[in-house]
């Protein structure tokens, strides 16, 4: 793993880094961001817009953050500003997923981990992280990085199991 890892967030000279990252993804069968390649300026317009205190109804403001090695984009990590009440059940504060062909090398964890101090310096003593019962990886990570779990609750958007954590931010 490059020692060179940091958290970037998106502008028009990424554009053929997320190209690839797109691409990485449509070749492992999902489409995640098939859109936002398609139109990567509405994409970037979307992700300042996502940032604003002025949100639609069942949408809290969120920070977008991209892992980068300095040339390739790893993964995505989201921020979200405050809770609703079905993102206390299922999403919690900080989601994040990895391109297919960097999955399984601790990129999740360094995420996760460089994620926490700006958590912080938005004001968070301490932060609610969601993973599927199933996915263990995830449920690694997030304990890796402090995650204590609170409980599982039953999604209701999917019918599956869901773990909650907590990280308390020291």
């Amino acid at each position: 793993m490059s020692s060179n890892l940091h958290l970037v967030q998106l502008d028009a000279a990424w554009h053929g880094a997320f190209a690839a990252m797109a691409d990485d993804y449509r070749a492992a069968g999902e489409s995640r961001y098939d859109k936002a390649a398609s139109d990567f300026a509405a994409f970037l317009a979307e992700l300042v817009r996502a940032r604003s205190p002025d949100q639609p109804p069942g949408f809290v403001p969120m920070d977008t953050y991209w892992l980068s090695d300095g040339a390739e984009l790893l993964g995505s990590i989201r921020l979200r500003h405050r809770l609703l009440p079905h993102l206390e059940r299922e999403g919690g504060h900080i989601g994040y997923d990895v391109r297919p062909s960097q999955r399984n090398r601790g990129y999740a964890t360094q995420m996760l981990r460089l994620i926490l101090p700006l958590a912080k310096s938005r004001g968070f003593d301490r932060v609610l992280i969601t993973c599927d019962a199933d996915n263990l990886a995830s449920a690694r990570v997030i304990e890796k990085n402090g995650g204590q779990y609170q409980d599982q609750v039953t999604s209701e958007r999917t019918g599956k199991l869901v773990n909650r954590y907590w990280i308390k931010l020291t």
